[in-house]
């Protein structure tokens, strides 16, 4: 009878939650409203970047000052060139973009849209806008070109851009098509709580983000020399077409001239998402990027809340760190398989079977082998024995 070695198979080990610590709050002097709770999140996907992220609380690194405290429901600080996560606040948890949305729409329509191509805008394009929301100002038969479309979107968060991009990103298909596309986007950056329902960030069903996944678009985003370019212009002109007269756009309260380093930033702000905030500055070759969301207009508001969690970040060593911005080409697991610093990845066609259990699975093939092959010599020596 065959005896087999035990092999130990290693079964896929279920992401747990890491230890909740309430985030540093202040009250703000008028309490917001009373919001829906947004649908609960994968504990698989709340361990995205590293096991210290699976946290609806605060997660900072170990003897690293405490963060400020600020409004904001959730927030991440991140550097950009490392992909290291400095620090945040409910990193995984949905809530409502409102216009940082409008950095997914960046990342995934300018690789598709020629700037200089002129376009005309439709009736339709504008029939859905509320005329008192955030518009950059184009008229229905005016043609402008995709670079102004991209600077109305981003300088004066223009809705009406917006809805224009998402039409001519979304081909065939129309507005829903570019609202499709950013789906798309968000699934291949896998920003699995980041879902579209608006081109805009105007509120619209199961529409959600989270602080995590807008470092990730903020990283895609900001990778793009257009895009830097773009976000960083302070002031526009859009020139005359046939049908519309030229104008000149001036970039919305960022920190741009304000804060060291500033890159470029989006703001946001709906009754329902409150105020969020994406922004990116660099210093002594530190990129660093701010998200954050649900903050209230006092004390500090989104952009004094962004400029202390950035000098937190700043504050803290260069190789400080709670997880990571995982990236589109990493392989996808069941359950993420987050490296720990020092570990060396197996290269690519390199058995990810453990030594162990390779030596196990051998030694019951050699067994095998032979046991099966012992009565067959037995039978060849009878043979040669009867010929001699």
């Amino acid at each position: 009878m065959l005896v087999m070695p035990a092999v130990a198979i290693p079964l896929p080990v279920r992401a747990s939650a890491a230890p909740y610590v309430p985030c540093p709050a202040v009250k703000p002097p008028t309490p917001p409203p009373a919001m829906p709770s947004p649908p609960p999140v994968d504990p698989t996907d709340r361990a995205v970047g590293g096991q210290a992220l699976a946290t609806a609380g605060l997660a900072i690194p170990v003897g690293a000052p405490m963060a400020p405290a600020v409004t904001a429901t959730s927030w991440l600080v991140a550097d950009l060139n490392s992909g290291e996560v400095l620090g945040g606040c409910g990193p995984h948890e949905r809530r409502t973009p409102a216009s940082v949305q409008k950095l997914l729409l960046a990342a995934s329509l300018m690789p598709r849209l020629d700037p200089s191509q002129m376009v005309e805008v439709t009736r339709a394009d504008l029939r859905d806008l509320d005329p008192a929301s955030s518009l950059m100002g184009v008229v229905a038969g005016g043609r402008y070109s995709i670079e102004s479309l991209w600077l109305g979107l981003l300088l004066k968060s223009g809705n009406d851009a917006a809805n224009v991009l998402a039409r001519l990103g979304g081909g065939s298909a129309g507005r829903p098509g570019g609202v499709e596309a950013m789906n798309d986007e968000a699934r291949r950056l896998r920003a699995n709580q980041t879902h579209a329902a608006t081109p805009s960030g105007l509120d619209g069903p199961g529409q959600y983000t989270s602080a995590y996944d807008l470092a990730l678009i903020a990283r895609a985003t900001f990778a793009r020399e257009d895009f830097r370019r773009y976000i960083a212009t302070t002031v526009a002109q859009i020139p005359a077409g046939p049908g519309n007269p030229a104008f000149a756009i001036t970039h919305d309260n960022t920190l741009l001239g304000r804060y060291p380093g500033t890159l470029g930033g989006k703001t946001g702000f709906t009754d329902l998402a409150r105020q969020t905030y994406v922004g990116v500055a660099e210093r002594d070759g530190r990129r660093l990027a701010v998200t954050l969301l649900g903050a209230e207009t006092a004390p500090l508001g989104s952009l004094g809340e962004a400029a202390a969690l950035l000098n937190w970040g700043y504050a803290l060593p260069r190789d400080a760190s709670v997880g990571r911005l995982v990236t589109p080409e990493e392989k996808k697991h069941d359950s993420p398989v987050v490296p720990v610093k020092g570990e060396r990845p197996a290269p690519t066609g390199e058995s990810s079977i453990p030594l162990h259990t390779g030596l196990g699975l051998g030694a019951a093939v050699v067994l095998a082998v032979l046991f099966l092959a012992a009565p067959w010599r037995r039978r060849g020596a009878r043979q040669e024995a009867g010929r001699r």
